[in-house]
């Protein structure tokens, strides 16, 4: 694992794991999980289907259009009616850029190493198997409205790889990049404090580099008590969203595809580490 990210080559990763690719020269990241095939399922803004992007933080850049006939894949960008749960190619997801995949079960020195949030945590993945079968259930039935400090791309691919869930609904959410987001204001401040008592350049470097590293330890989802491990069948239940009854109808002709695309991808060998 690098400081900022663990890059790999496309033949490294298998069915079940959780890639992402940076955006914007490293400002956010992407994420999804990869169900084989050269295939993956992802989570963006419903207000932009067209765009593989979370932009986020409302950070301004070039949107990734998911193509409405891509020669890799021919249902590019599929997804049902009302939902922001998309499966797409590798390369339509990557959108040129590198490939990385996320790490679960690190030790706490190593998530403390990260430079960043959204790269790692300690929480176990559960086996592959279940990963997609998260994955493919969420396509069809949606993971909420999109928001970027409690509900983004990382979210739903964090809670795909451990069923994890936070209680609080109000609470922000699993994201790593947005308990960044939220540490690094609050540490600036702190700091600004520190150096009104008239604290040594080092000793405020040490004190405010220790205050971030423990802020985003905490809201690991790996070390926090308000999470529970929640079934995917339940989730609409639990969040108060659109239950498999709504649209029932209209969705199971058109969910057929994207079940047939992963049907005959071979799982591989269940690993507790990816």
């Amino acid at each position: 694992m690098g400081l900022l990210s663990h890059r790999v080559e496309r033949s490294a990763i298998v069915a079940g794991d959780h890639i992402y690719s940076w955006r914007a020269v490293f400002a956010y990241s992407h994420h999804g999980i990869y169900v084989g095939g050269s295939k993956v399922v992802h989570f963006m803004r419903e207000q932009n289907m067209g765009s593989s992007d979370d932009s986020f933080a409302s950070i301004s850049a070039p949107s990734s259009k998911v193509p409405s006939a891509c020669s890799t894949f021919p249902d590019c960008g599929f997804r049902q009616p009302r939902r922001a749960v998309v499966i797409s190619c590798l390369d339509c997801f990557l959108d040129g850029g590198s490939l990385y995949r996320f790490e679960y079960g690190v030790t706490p020195s190593a998530f403390l190493t990260k430079l960043r949030g959204g790269t790692c945590t300690t929480a176990e993945s559960d086996p592959p198997e279940a990963v997609i079968h998260r994955a493919m259930y969420l396509l069809r039935y949606g993971f909420g409205n999109y928001d970027v400090f409690k509900n983004n791309c990382e979210d739903f691919a964090m809670y795909c790889k451990t069923g994890l869930l936070i209680l609080d609904t109000t609470a922000l959410g699993r994201s790593g990049q947005a308990a960044s987001a939220i540490s690094a204001p609050l540490v600036a401040l702190l700091s600004s404090s520190l150096n009104l008592f008239g604290s040594s350049p080092v000793g405020m470097v040490t004190a405010t580099a220790g205050m971030y590293c423990v802020s985003r330890y905490a809201a690991d989802i790996g070390v926090r008590t308000d999470v529970i491990k929640l079934p995917v069948e339940d989730m609409a239940l639990f969040n108060g969203w659109e239950g498999p009854n709504e649209f029932a109808d209209e969705d199971n002709d058109s969910f057929e595809r994207p079940n047939e695309l992963v049907r005959n991808d071979n799982p591989p060998a269940k690993r507790q580490r990816r």
